[in-house]
């Protein structure tokens, strides 16, 4: 049978049958165990009483030893695999038994073969019988029936059977090419009637010729080659001696997933569809679901691609998914989530949970006095709702539980009245489907130059191009769970990048800032003699590798042997530079034999290009060699599990090319080296990888906070954490020799969990750099000296000392403050110190993902100025769930957000805060109603003395949410302080003067505008920026007003650029003396300083001078503002340090 048997040699059995398959365990635990005991328990009278053998196989129908798993069995105890038997920490997989049975007496004797069912031709078959004379004592095992397949017979008027028949005058020749239309060598012909007899091998042109064969026109031939798929084609004859024949064979390709069943939530007694779908060649056929990890039984619910449960029950709620298997391999869909409510039990609550907003700081309630004001708000959960067909695969939009009702309340602050909209009542309404957007730039990794026009493909379509500045922008398609995305350099000056891009499937933006590598310098090649290519050439380091390849191994697309000069550009991706881990393509993932993603451990790769160095025709070539220098490999046990692979660029992932085998050379008179060897063909695919299968994996848990006073519902959500995992030089863990792997998660409502190696002997046998950005800005870790404090870093002592965390500025203050560096210290399971994160076990993410706050978690923080943002109708940025559709919320439409901000300069001797205040000032629904409040605290311009600027929000003008009329809304701007109104910008003010109605502005501490319709740039103080994600939205708006540009981004303050409003503000200390007490002291310090003053006004304009014009007065007046010189400005920040 050519499956395991273990026979029971002392058995003296006359005659014996093999039982049908069982299969009562799976391989979760310890491993999967098919214990005879077990089987009679559940099959009771299927199993004879002493089986003489024994068979096992897995449910994929392979034998243990082609999956490579060490597996026991007998037939007196049944069978067992252990998973901690097998080799590079893999499970078992699930196997199924069957046994071999004595034929009890009393089975009757066989009858007569019917007749075949069909009476000429192949695949026709045929059936005998037996019947069974049961009693009390003996019970029959085994089979009723047996089928056989009829012998072939010529059908009449097709001719006698000529499969060996043969024809000396007649020759058949073929070409066979890939779907490229590349020639493809030594693939095995024969014809389709015999296909185990080969007749021909295809030279390197893709050509064969066989003489002698009967090939008729209309008969088949049959070609197969490694990695292809078997092919077919009609022989075509001409009526003379010779017939022809083209034959194209398709690449084979390991499954992969499509699409992925949904979560869906039904109330007990409904029906549901889980659907999944896989793409390969061969395209699979044969699927498996799985229920809480618990294969599902494939008689019992008779599934496919497609799962159907009708009248649901309360325990089959859990999570499903779909595993998709060929002959190539397996892939495993992402899980899905299946609520069963109860009958009446609601899937929302008509009450509101209870969520706290912080009030303006001249405000509190008054029960209490407390700061904070619950608002309410519905929870993010799906419901049953109402659908017309519950058994489809997809449930479309589908109903959430929203905002049915709110109310409006008022809180009585410091000399005013704020109003508030609550939220009252909760209910199912129909989801709004969210947009998804991933956008960013893409440069080179040495010197930020931008990849311009750069074609962007999503699996094989051509969505785009980047723009001039390298940016771009995707639109994620829906039900997507794994966004690959390819950048291709049309001009050929970098290489193609792979990027797996995280992304947030709830909706709204995320920025990616993508690198690439750039290629290397051509050399030139003579493919007439061997010629090597060394792999990495880092500065007093010795090479990862070399490429070897042999004279005559240059190919054109058909097969053609090409003895010209070859332009030749191998680059090397070097991990032992750690600033080479930006520009590494795809996320090092690879899918193993059951189906799961695996991750890599690399010690380089490589993008080849070859061509003609006159027509530039792209070339392939034959066999070449790869060569690993063994000394590189500072970890030993991963000499044996060193593999080559090549990426697809299609699904991200890589594909294992081949194995290596160790070799030893000698170079030079004394020095013998020992190498790693492989092969690989230089074909379609171009980009390969040193990688390595690691097993010793865990989790990373890290937050990100607005502030650093790491308050928990003060989070920040769809940060983008990065981490890379460094091999540590040995006996010097805090100087990295190389990076192996990079992994990137965005940060949800309880933070991320990042996937990272980890060893549970050594504390730093592995280490990592964990970074965060959001919005292209890096956010900044907790500090780690002078004084190490665990309850800043989220991390109790003594497992903080145990992970060795540093702040990348530990001992260098100069080095930027946005990493740290850890120990991937494996937790410990019996050290109750371990147990509650950050570091968790690779079989506990789920733990990971629903941490409590209170348990340990690293941290980073935004470092940002004081400000306050208070909305009438409440929202919160980070859920776009959240949103409700309200005449005063200050976002009106959910699927596209646009900041506003204004850029106001203070001169003064401190910051100060300004306040915007937005209320409605043409809609007939909203005029004078208040939108909301933002303030903001100035920042210092280190460039010039005694001088700030904020930069402030306002709502922008526009359609509301009904998008029926515009609103301009009526913004007031005003510095909280001693402060008067000196400057207005001179393009701002003629712009409202020729946009009427005109604002007042006749308090000079106050500067009031119905704000603009129209997008304004920096040249007005002005700006305003639309995206999918409101904080995106706001971070790019912020980098452009501290720029002073409209496509720049700063974090430092350039008040002297791109402003609107000017600002005047003087506070006098309490212990100051008033002026004439100052004069009769110091008379000659008093006159001084009033000088300085002056100097100082001279620089500023009156009030009197920009004071408003009426309203009826169109035309703007321009007010030029003299700017100082610079070395006027630094001499006075001289006299001042002075």
């Amino acid at each position: 049978q050519g499956s395991p048997t273990c026979p029971d040699t002392d058995a003296r059995v006359r005659a014996t049958e093999w039982t049908s398959w069982f299969n009562v365990d799976h391989p979760g635990g310890e491993g999967d165990y098919e214990s005879l005991e077990a089987i009679r328990f559940y099959y009771r009278e299927r199993v004879c009483a002493q089986p003489v053998s024994i068979q096992a196989r897995t449910t994929e129908w392979e034998l243990p030893e082609d999956v490579g798993e060490i597996v026991h069995y007998s037939p007196e105890k049944g069978f067992w695999c252990i998973n901690w038997e097998q080799p590079g920490g893999r499970t078992c997989s699930n196997y199924h038994v069957r046994f071999l049975c004595p034929v009890d007496a009393g089975w009757s004797e066989w009858g007569a073969w019917s007749p075949c069912s069909k009476s000429c031709g192949s695949g026709g078959k045929r059936v005998r019988h037996r019947s069974c004379k049961k009693s009390k004592s003996s019970h029959c095992v085994g089979r009723p029936s047996e089928v056989q397949k009829c012998a072939r017979t010529p059908c009449p008027g097709t001719g006698h059977n000529c499969s060996s028949c043969t024809c000396q005058n007649h020759t058949l020749v073929g070409t066979v090419l890939s779907t490229e239309g590349a020639a493809l060598a030594n693939a095995r012909v024969s014809l389709k009637a015999k296909p185990q007899a080969v007749l021909a091998r295809t030279d390197h042109r893709g050509s064969f010729s066989i003489r002698g064969v009967c090939a008729s026109s209309g008969a088949n031939v049959s070609v197969q080659l490694e990695t292809f798929t078997p092919g077919e084609a009609q022989i075509v004859s001409n009526g003379s001696r010779r017939s022809s024949v083209q034959v194209t064979l398709q690449r084979l390709e390991k499954p992969y997933m499509v699409m992925h069943p949904e979560s869906k939530v039904r109330v007990a007694g409904q029906g549901v569809t889980l659907c999944c779908a896989a793409s390969g060649n061969p395209l699979p056929t044969k699927y498996h679901w799985y229920h809480n990890g618990t294969l599902l039984d494939r008689k019992l619910h008779k599934y496919n691609g497609s799962l159907v449960l009708r009248d649901l029950e309360l325990h089959q709620a859990g999570f499903y998914h779909c595993k998709a298997s060929t002959d190539v391999g397996s892939i495993k869909s992402s899980p899905a989530f299946l609520t069963v409510t109860g009958q009446g039990q609601p899937s929302c609550k008509a009450e509101p949970e209870e969520y706290l907003i912080k009030l303006p700081s001249e405000c509190f309630q008054e029960a209490g006095r407390s700061p904070y004001y619950n608002v309410g708000r519905c929870p993010n959960v799906r419901c049953a709702g109402s659908l017309k067909d519950e058994l489809q695969c997809r449930d479309g939009a589908g109903h959430c539980c929203r905002v049915r009702r709110m109310e409006v309340r008022e809180i009585h602050c410091a000399g005013s009245v704020l109003p508030v909209k609550v939220v009252a009542k909760c209910g199912c309404e129909r989801c709004a489907r969210p947009k998804i957007l991933v956008h960013g730039r893409v440069t080179a990794a040495d010197d930020g130059e931008p990849l311009r026009f750069g074609q962007i493909f999503l699996g094989k379509e051509n969505i785009g191009f980047t723009g001039y500045k390298g940016t771009f922008a995707i639109d994620v398609p829906p039900d997507t769970r794994r966004l690959v995305v390819r950048f291709v350099d049309r001009l050929q000056k970098f290489v193609d990048t792979v990027k797996v891009l995280p992304f947030d499937p709830r909706g709204g933006a995320v920025y990616q800032d993508i690198k690439v590598m750039r290629k290397k310098e051509p050399v030139d090649l003579d493919p007439t003699q061997a010629n090597i290519i060394l792999l990495g050439e880092l500065e007093g380091q010795e090479p990862v590798g070399e490429m070897v390849i042999p004279a005559g191994s240059f190919l054109r697309p058909n097969g053609e042997v090409y003895n010209g000069t070859v332009k030749a550009s191998v680059t090397f991706l070097d991990p032992r530079d750690v600033t080479t881990a930006a520009a590494a393509s795809s996320d090092l993932n690879f899918v193993n034999a059951e189906g799961d993603l695996f991750p890599l451990r690399t010690y380089g790769m490589f993008s080849v290009d070859f061509w003609e160095s006159e027509s530039n025709q792209v070339l392939q070539t034959g066999r070449v060699e790869v060569r690993v220098d063994a000394e590189q490999i500072r970890m030993p046990e991963h000499l044996q599990k060193m593999k080559l692979w090549s990426l697809n660029p299609e699904t991200g992932l890589w594909e294992e090319e081949g194995a290596f085998r160790r070799a030893k050379e000698r170079r030079g008179k004394r020095e013998e080296r020992a190498f790693l060897v492989g092969n690989v063909e230089i074909r379609e695919r171009r980009l390969f990888n040193l990688d390595v299968p690691e097993s010793r994996r865990c989790f990373v848990k890290v937050r990100a906070y607005i502030n650093e006073k790491f308050i928990p519902s003060e989070q920040l959500e769809g940060v983008v954490v990065t981490l890379i995992n460094l091999e540590p030089e040995p006996g010097y863990s805090s100087n990295p020799r190389a990076w192996g792997r990079f992994d990137s998660v965005l940060t949800g409502p309880n933070g991320a969990c990042l996937p990272a190696f980890c060893d549970g002997q050594r504390a730093d046998a592995y280490t990592a750099y964990v970074t965060a950005t959001i919005g292209g800005e890096e956010l900044e870790a907790v500090p780690s000296s002078p004084k190490l404090n665990p309850n800043a870093v989220g991390v109790s002592q003594p497992y903080l000392n145990k992970l060795g965390y540093r702040r990348t500025d530990h001992d260098d203050p100069r080095l930027k403050k946005t990493a740290f560096r850890i120990n991937l210290a494996k937790p410990n399971p019996n050290n109750i110190d371990e147990v509650n994160g950050p570091i968790y076990a690779y079989r506990s993410l789920r733990e990971c993902e629903e941490a409590p706050v209170a348990d340990n978690h690293f941290r980073f923080y935004r470092v940002e100025v004081d400000k306050y943002e208070y909305n009438v109708v409440p929202f919160k940025e980070s859920d776009l769930a959240s949103w409700t559709g309200d005449y005063l919320s200050w976002w009106p439409n959910p699927q596209e957000f646009r900041a506003c901000y204004i850029k106001v300069k203070i001169s003064g001797p401190q910051e100060y805060m300004v306040r915007s205040r937005s209320v409605g000032g043409s809609h007939p629904r909203t005029r004078g109603q208040l939108y909301g409040l933002r303030d903001t605290r100035s920042v210092r311009d280190m460039e010039i003395y005694n001088t700030s600027a904020a930069c402030v929000e306002f709502k922008c003008s526009g359609m509301l949410f009904d998008q029926s009329l515009i609103d301009r809304t009526l913004v007031s701007i005003v510095p909280q302080g001693s402060c008067r109104r000196t400057a207005v910008n001179s393009l701002l003010r003629e712009y409202l003067g020729r946009h009427p109605p005109v604002v007042e502005n006749n308090d000079t501490a106050v500067f009031n505008m119905l704000a603009p319709v129209d997008p304004l740039g920096h040249n007005y103080g002005i700006y305003t920026v639309t995206d999918q994600n409101p904080r995106l939205a706001k971070e790019i708006a912020i980098g452009r007003c501290f720029d002073g540009t409209s496509d720049g981004f700063s974090r430092e303050m350039k008040s002297d650029v791109g402003t609107a409003l000017s600002f005047y503000c003087q506070e006098k200390p309490v212990t100051r003396q008033s002026f004439f007490q100052r004069l009769l002291s110091s008379p000659v310090d008093t006159l001084t300083e009033i000088r300085r003053e002056m100097r100082g006004n001279e620089q500023l304009r009156a009030p009197s001078q920009v004071v408003a014009y009426p309203a009826g007065l169109r035309t703007g007046i321009s007010t030029q503002t003299r700017r100082t010189p610079s070395s006027r400005r630094r001499m006075g920040l001289i006299r001042a340090q002075q």
